[in-house]
């Protein structure tokens, strides 16, 4: 098993004939995810990769049974874009684009909260179920290369250290159940707890990896569930960027959200606060399958 997507996933992808989607479709396709259909306004009618596009995302949803979108809109389309998503019905959204307005972050993740969906992103480059589908451009023109199916479960606010934590997993001798990059803007689509909880809740899923980054309380969140002792699965944390700390407040490195504005933000504190809350802290990509064996007792 695994979570937000499988293999029955059928998808549908906004600006599917725009360079970025084409491209990422074939890789995708040729993993195996059941893209069924694109949208681009003002492009209905035309074909990619022998998939029909649509116009709108509400005539492709009359067409076809759609249970995710995967969006290749340029950074101001993709509020507009996650708007129509959400209102012809669909509860997965993968908002690839980076440089989103804030303001419109807010307004994709409430709109999210109001409509019982989940929108990964902005600011990602996808998600996957090892063996099964991958949305985004995650894992490249060969997923197998760094990924492998497996029960670990693993969330990262860096869509490059997901790539990193799951090789690291795979060369552990472990797999991967899902792998999500959350994104890396100050307002994700999607908490990073929620992740997390869906993998407590997940049967295939043994233990959870996740990577945290100066900035933003998704730490503090899961930190707090943690100790209402919900957590039933041991949750391994790297978190990266205590180089931050030498340097002033208030300037992003990496990811926007990567910004230290209290002490309260930096990886120093978030490492305390979550061992001291229960999960494993380690400090080195080569620590993460010793420790997940030792806490699973294999």
């Amino acid at each position: 098993m695994s979570i937000l997507i499988d293999e029955n996933t059928k998808v549908l992808a906004q600006g599917l004939t725009g360079a970025q989607g084409t491209r990422d479709a074939e890789f995708c396709l040729r993993y195996g995810t059941k893209i069924v259909c694109g949208v681009t306004p003002g492009k209905g009618g035309l074909e990619v990769h022998n998939l029909p596009v649509y116009g709108s995302v509400k005539e492709a949803c009359q067409q076809h049974q759609v249970d995710a979108s995967v969006i290749y809109a340029p950074p101001l389309s993709t509020k507009e874009a996650v708007i129509e998503a959400l209102g012809a019905g669909l509860k997965l959204i993968v908002a690839l684009a980076e440089f989103v307005p804030r303001h419109d972050t807010a307004v994709i993740a409430a709109a999210a909260r109001e409509n019982g969906a989940v929108v990964v992103g902005c600011n990602t480059n996808g998600i996957i179920s090892p063996g099964k589908s991958k949305l985004g451009a995650i894992g490249g023109d060969d997923p197998s290369e760094v990924f492998a199916p497996g029960r670990i479960g693993v969330v990262s606010r860096s869509g490059g250290m997901s790539a990193e934590l799951s090789l690291a997993i795979k060369r552990g001798g472990l797999g991967v159940s899902t792998c999500i990059s959350m994104g890396g803007d100050v307002i994700p689509g999607n908490p990073m707890v929620d992740y997390i909880q869906r993998f407590v809740a997940d049967p295939d899923t043994d233990a959870i990896v996740m990577f945290g980054e100066p900035g933003t309380k998704a730490e503090h969140e899961v930190a707090a569930y943690l100790r209402t002792k919900a957590c039933t699965k041991p949750l391994i944390a790297l978190l990266a960027g205590e180089f931050q700390e030498n340097y002033p407040q208030g300037v992003s490195f990496g990811h926007v959200a990567a910004m230290i504005n209290d002490v309260e933000d930096t990886v120093s504190a978030k490492r305390k606060m979550l061992s001291a809350a229960g999960a494993v802290v380690v400090n080195s990509l080569g620590e993460i399958p010793l420790k997940i064996r030792e806490q699973l007792g294999s």
